[in-house]
C-alpha cells in the first residue's frame, strides 16, 4: 500500500492478537435457530438430517483449516481448537473469529441442498455468531470439552423426556415442562422406559455430541524419538515458519473423521496423543 496523507487511521485499528501458549476455542452459535428449526420443521427431539449438516460443514472446516486439531459439536453449537502453539494469522482474534464463522456459514449453506434436497433455503439465511476463549493448560482444555459434552447429555435427557411427553404422552408443552419441574436423570430415564424407551440405546450422536479431528494410526516412538520430541518442545518458540508450514501441509494430508464417544475419559486423548501435543501422526489411517 502506498503511503499517502491519509495513512495516519491505521493508527486506530486495535491489536487484537490472542496470548501465546494458550488453546484458542472459537464456539459459534446459530443465530436465531429456534425460529430456523421451526422454520424448516426440523423433527424433535433431534433432526438426524440437521445434525449431519452440521456434521459436514464442520468436517469441511477442519479438513480445510489444519491448525483446527480437534472440533466437538452439539445441536447448532460448535467449537473449533487451535492448539497452543498456532501462530495463524498471528493469532489475531478478529482474523480467527470471522474466518471460522464465515467459513462455517458458507459450507452450511452450500451443503443444505445435499441434506434438505426437498426444500430450499430463503432469507433469512442460517447464520452463526462466534467468540473466543483461551484456555492456558491441557486440562483446561479438556475440561471445557467435557463440560460440553457433559452439557450435551443433560439437555439431550431432558429433551427427549420433555418431546416424549408430547408425542406420546398427549401433553402440551407447558404442561410438560412442569411435569419435568424439579426432576433428576433417574426420573427422567424411569419416565422414558413407561414409554418403552430405553435412552441408552439412543444414538451416541444424540448423547455425546459430535468430535471431529485428524486420525493417524498410532505408533509406539522408539527412545530417539522420544528424545527429539523433547527437543523440539524446548525449543518450540525457535521453530521456523519454514518448519511450521510443514508440518501444516503434512496435517493438511490426514483424513478428518467424525466420532461419537466418550472424551471425558482419558482413553480418548491418550489414544491419540497428537491432539493435545499438535505433532501431526507419522503414518495416515487409511479410510
Amino acid at each position: 500500500m502506498a503511503n499517502s496523507q491519509f495513512e495516519y487511521v491505521k493508527a486506530f485499528e486495535a491489536d487484537d492478537s490472542l496470548l501465546p501458549n494458550c488453546w484458542i476455542v472459537v464456539r459459534i452459535d446459530g443465530r436465531g435457530f429456534h425460529k430456523f428449526s421451526a422454520k424448516y420443521n426440523f423433527e424433535k427431539p433431534n433432526d438426524r438430517k440437521a445434525l449431519d449438516l452440521m456434521n459436514a460443514a464442520a468436517t469441511k472446516l477442519v479438513t480445510e483449516i489444519p491448525d483446527v486439531c480437534i472440533a466437538y459439536g452439539v445441536s447448532d453449537e460448535y467449537s473449533f481448537i487451535f492448539h497452543k502453539s498456532s501462530k495463524l494469522f498471528d493469532r489475531r482474534q478478529s482474523k480467527l473469529l470471522s474466518t471460522i464463522v464465515s467459513t462455517f456459514s458458507s459450507y452450511y449453506v452450500f451443503l443444505w441442498p445435499q441434506f434438505f434436497p426437498e426444500v430450499s433455503l430463503s432469507p433469512p439465511l442460517a447464520s452463526f455468531d462466534a467468540r473466543a476463549v483461551l484456555y492456558p493448560s491441557d486440562t483446561n482444555l479438556r475440561d471445557y470439552l467435557s463440560w460440553r459434552q457433559a452439557d450435551c447429555h443433560i439437555n439431550n435427557l431432558y429433551n427427549t423426556t420433555f418431546w416424549t411427553l408430547i408425542q406420546k404422552g398427549s401433553l402440551g408443552a407447558k404442561e410438560a415442562e412442569e411435569y419435568l419441574a424439579g426432576t433428576v436423570a433417574a426420573d427422567k430415564n424411569e419416565i422414558l422406559f413407561r414409554f418403552g424407551i430405553n435412552y441408552n440405546n439412543e444414538p451416541d450422536m444424540y448423547r455425546k455430541g459430535s468430535i471431529v479431528f485428524r486420525d493417524y494410526e498410532l505408533e509406539k516412538p522408539s527412545s530417539e524419538e522420544i528424545l527429539q520430541e523433547s527437543i523440539d518442545q524446548s525449543t518450540e518458540s525457535s521453530v521456523s515458519r519454514s518448519a511450521m508450514d510443514q508440518e501444516r501441509k503434512r496435517r493438511a494430508k490426514a483424513r478428518v473423521t467424525t466420532v461419537h464417544i466418550d472424551l471425558i475419559k482419558s482413553d480418548f486423548w491418550t489414544q491419540r496423543p497428537w491432539i493435545l501435543s499438535g505433532k501431526p501422526g507419522r503414518v495416515v489411517k487409511e479410510p
